[in-house]
């Protein structure tokens, strides 16, 4: 394939100053952007954006994604102004609906996820367009708000709005709705199929056609020059996702006896004991089928295969202790 856009995903696999020399590295290798997870509870995305922000200067930063429920949208959308006043233009908010048994757990209903996601992004929206704002609506409620600017910049910002999906009616919104929508990961290619008739669909409804949608998509990646050790570190985080995130494990196409096996080992949260004696659930066949994991020839073929059916930009999460060589790998602008 002839595309050249690639970007980078972290998320807690990696001591955070190490995360730093990776965005710095992959800015120097062509690398499109940088997208920050916050899934678990284990790290922030904000504070590491606004880290990559501060020791890069070309490479756009993403949230990949936050969630619509746990920040004030009046907090949210000063909280992207910010990162835009640090990184001007390079900023991007992804955003998703969150997951269940995670929300619960800490007190979050998360009814009516669709209308909570397009109240967001139309709030947030005309705040970060400079908007004075009334809206009552059944998740957000403001009267008279606006970005507060005295000193620094007036203008609307660029920042664009991302909705992060895995069903396919939050796919229909993003694409009645967003900029863009991020495609998750732990999913087969084909996947994609369903995925992009239902973003159509929502294009539709908005009078707008897919190829106004920009449709980057997260790829587990792990890449080694010996493959076994490529795959096995995939095949750790197969072993936590299946068990804690039900709607990967739906999409990805894993038989449920497989999931229950995994989840009667590992508790919540996972230790990495528990991960270590049920990783031989996940067999390499499934491994090979829904991430781009092996020798950097393997990985590269791949991530073809997601593109192909799609994706605009590869989000390539970097799993296992070599990220410098998977970026040497995918780099438009590649090691010599």
């Amino acid at each position: 394939m002839t595309n050249d856009r690639v970007a980078l995903y972290l998320q807690d696999d990696h001591d955070l100053r190490q995360g730093l020399d990776y965005a710095w590295y992959a800015e120097q290798r062509g690398f499109e952007a940088v997208w920050q997870a916050e899934s678990r509870l284990v790290r922030d995305a904000i504070v590491p954006m606004a880290a990559y922000a501060a020791v890069t200067q070309r490479i756009k930063i993403a949230s990949g994604v936050i969630n619509n429920w746990t920040r004030n949208i009046g907090l949210l959308a000063a909280t992207f102004l910010t990162l835009d006043d640090l990184a001007p233009g390079r900023i991007i908010c992804g955003i998703g609906a969150w997951w269940d048994p995670l929300a619960a757990n800490v007190g979050i209903e998360r009814r009516h996820p669709m209308l909570a996601m397009r109240e967001t992004v139309e709030v947030l929206r005309r705040l970060l367009n400079m908007e004075r704002v009334t809206f009552h609506g059944e998740f957000h409620n403001v009267d008279g708000i606006e970005l507060d600017v005295v000193h620094g910049r007036r203008e609307p910002r660029d920042v664009p709005l991302y909705i992060g999906a895995t069903g396919f009616k939050m796919m229909e919104l993003a694409g009645e709705i967003a900029d863009g929508v991020v495609l998750n990961y732990c999913v087969p290619p084909d996947y994609n199929d369903l995925a992009l008739q239902a973003l159509e669909t929502g294009a539709k409804r908005a009078g707008r056609s897919i190829e106004d949608i920009d449709r980057p998509q997260l790829v587990v990646c792990s890449v080694d020059r010996d493959r076994a050790k490529a795959l096995d570190a995939s095949r750790e985080l197969l072993t936590q996702y299946l068990a804690q995130q039900p709607h990967i494990a739906k999409a990805s196409g894993v038989p449920q006896r497989v999931v229950d096996e995994i989840q009667k080992i590992l508790g919540w949260p996972a230790t990495y004991e528990q991960i270590k004696r049920a990783k031989h659930l996940v067999p390499d066949d499934l491994i090979l089928r829904i991430t781009a994991s092996g020798t950097p020839e393997e990985a590269l073929a791949k991530v073809d295969e997601y593109r192909r059916r799609g994706a605009t930009c590869p989000i390539l999460f970097a799993v296992g202790s070599d990220v410098r060589l998977l970026i040497d790998t995918f780099g438009p602008q590649r090691a010599m």
